[in-house]
Parts: C-alpha cells; structure tokens; sequence
C-alpha cells in the first residue's frame, strides 16, 4: 500500500497538567494564544493561529517530568484521516481508536508509536489548509 499525501506538520501538542488555571494563565496571558475552544472545565484548546495546545486537567501524580497526553498531525481533509488509518492499520501500527467525528467538527483517531507515545491523526478545520 502506497502511504498517503504527506501531513501537513506537527502543530498540535496535548499536556496533562495539574495547575489548570496557571497553565491556561501563562499560555494565554503571557505566550499571548488565544481560547479556541472549552469544552468543559477540565479542558481548554488555545491557539497562536497555526497551532492547538490543549490542556487536560490532571488530579493524579506524575512519575516523569513528562506530561505529555499525545502529539497531533495535522490533516487537511477528513478523508485523508481515513485514507492515514487505513495505511498505518495495513503496516501494523497498533491503533487506539478507530476514526471518529468529534464535537467541534475535528476528524482523528489515535495510535501509538513503537515506544507506545500515543499520536493523533487530526483533520481539525481551523488548521487545515482552506
């Protein structure tokens, strides 16, 4: 199977973060990005206009510096996040989600990599190419 059109890069990036409202403050107020999108108050998506950090809020302890819930490509169609599923499926990359429509009118599913860091393919309509 011939691989899909090349992604249109890494701009999404998902944190789990234990000082929600510090968080959101030192993004918004002094990175100066924006609220895209609340979808409820554990979670908030901000952008600078061509990416998407969004930040889950997490009561548990973390083991690891790292806090890092998944990485995001960014698709320019919803079809091309089928046609992404269906070739990383054929190539035996372990999958975590199927494809699926989300509330906001994103397309993705999820997978891992070979070290088990979870990645997100995204057609997500404010970045994609018009």
């Amino acid at each position: 199977m011939q691989r899909p059109a090349a992604t249109a890069g890494l701009r999404h990036i998902a944190l789990f973060v234990r000082e929600f409202a510090a968080c959101e403050q030192f993004y918004v107020e002094l990175l100066g990005m924006r609220v895209e999108w609340r979808p409820d108050s554990g979670n908030v998506y901000l952008t600078s206009g061509n990416d998407n950090l969004a930040l889950h809020r997490s009561e548990d302890e973390f083991t690891g510096p790292q806090h890092l819930d998944h990485i995001g490509f960014i698709l320019d169609t919803p079809g091309a996040v089928d046609e992404w599923y269906e070739f990383l499926r054929a190539n035996k990359v372990e999958m975590r989600t199927r494809p699926k429509t989300h509330r906001d009118g994103a397309h993705s599913f999820y997978c891992y990599d070979p070290d088990g860091n979870v990645v997100q393919m995204i057609y997500h309509p404010p970045l994609a190419k018009a």
